[in-house]
């Protein structure tokens, strides 16, 4: 005989049974929450861990050692180019008039900072933007060409380094009149498209007038203009000439200079990089390497969280003097004993 198993059924089982159901929708809500605030914080976290990009802008027309320098002082920080961090290079190929458009693009990419390799590509990524962080890798006087309010308080979006080569103008002449104890004339070869090159006539005219002697400034338009300067020089009766530093540095014309003096038996002195490897008479200035290396701890201070205006803009400590002995001879010029022996190098 079938038995029906009867279920008591009660207002209060319904009720209960109402309670589980109302409980179960409330749960499925809160799973539905829970998902999203992970959902959430998994953007969060993505965003957090994404790779640094790092743009990269030189008037340069392709990297050197200095650029280098820069490199592994990011890589001795932790930073690998292609796993940690990305950096974008962009090269102007010795074109002033190129780097407006190339930091406009970099700005455009929304790198995280921005390093500049010389005066006037700080000037075209300042100009460029008021927001991304702008690290200085070198520059020639970071306060005098406006980049930053003072030293010690940048003050806007621009910190890293800056060298003080216009003010060693005084030290290179001084070297240049104890090689030649007669000089009574000297010029200036400036590079008139780089903003920086009115500080470097002013200072080097200054410590002219202070020794009494007949300063001449060479200001070219371009790099064609070189051979064109050098016969003015010989016709007018220069006695030696002080090359600024952006044209061994960074336009590449170190060689071409050092070959025009000797061919014309004109000394001369530079901070420019590789100056006097390159056939320059003398180098006097700031260890050309340092600044690059040191401008990856502004990087890596910036994308830990680091304001620019917090950081104070740092200026060189080392200073190097080489003397080229073949050129000298080459010239006709005697170094005395007491000058080679300042000497940090000697290239014989």
């Amino acid at each position: 005989m079938l038995k029906i198993l009867r279920i008591p059924f009660s207002t209060s089982s319904v009720g209960n049974r109402k309670s589980k159901i109302q409980n179960l929708k409330w749960l499925g809500c809160l799973a539905l929450v829970i998902a999203f605030v992970g959902l959430a914080d998994l953007a969060v976290a993505q965003q957090a861990g994404k790779v640094p990009r790092i743009g990269y802008l030189s008037l340069s027309a392709k990297p050197s050692v200095r650029d280098e320098a820069f490199v592994q002082g990011l890589r001795e920080l932790g930073y690998i180019d292609g796993q940690t961090i990305a950096i974008e290079y962009r090269w102007a190929a010795n074109k002033i008039e190129a780097l407006a458009a190339l930091a406009d693009e970099l700005v455009a990419m929304k790198v995280d900072v921005l390093a500049a390799a010389s005066t006037p590509v700080v000037e075209a990524a300042k100009n460029a933007t008021k927001t991304i962080p702008i690290v200085m890798v070198a520059t020639a006087d970071a306060v005098g060409s406006g980049f930053v309010a003072s030293l010690a308080h940048p003050g806007g979006n621009i910190t890293g380094n800056t060298n003080i080569l216009p003010e060693l103008a005084g030290k290179r002449l001084e070297l240049l009149r104890e090689v030649l104890p007669k000089l009574s004339r000297l010029a200036f070869l400036a590079y008139g498209p780089d903003p920086a090159h009115r500080q470097f006539v002013k200072e080097a005219q200054d410590a002219a007038n202070s020794y009494k002697i007949r300063f001449q400034p060479l200001v070219l338009k371009g790099v064609e203009d070189i051979d064109g300067a050098f016969a003015t020089m010989k016709k007018d009766g220069v006695g030696a000439v002080i090359v600024q530093t952006l044209f061994p540095a960074v336009l590449g014309q170190g060689s071409r200079i050092a070959e025009l003096a000797v061919k014309n038996r004109l000394p001369t002195i530079s901070d420019g990089f590789q100056f006097a490897e390159a056939g320059g008479m003398m180098f006097y200035g700031p260890d050309p390497l340092a600044s690059f290396r040191r401008a990856a701890t502004f990087v890596d201070k910036i994308l830990k969280g680091r304001k620019p205006a917090e950081l104070p803009v740092e200026q060189p400590m080392k200073f190097d003097f080489i003397v080229n002995l073949k050129t000298a001879k080459q010239i006709g010029v005697t170094i005395p004993p007491d000058v080679l022996a300042r000497a940090s190098k000697i290239i014989k």
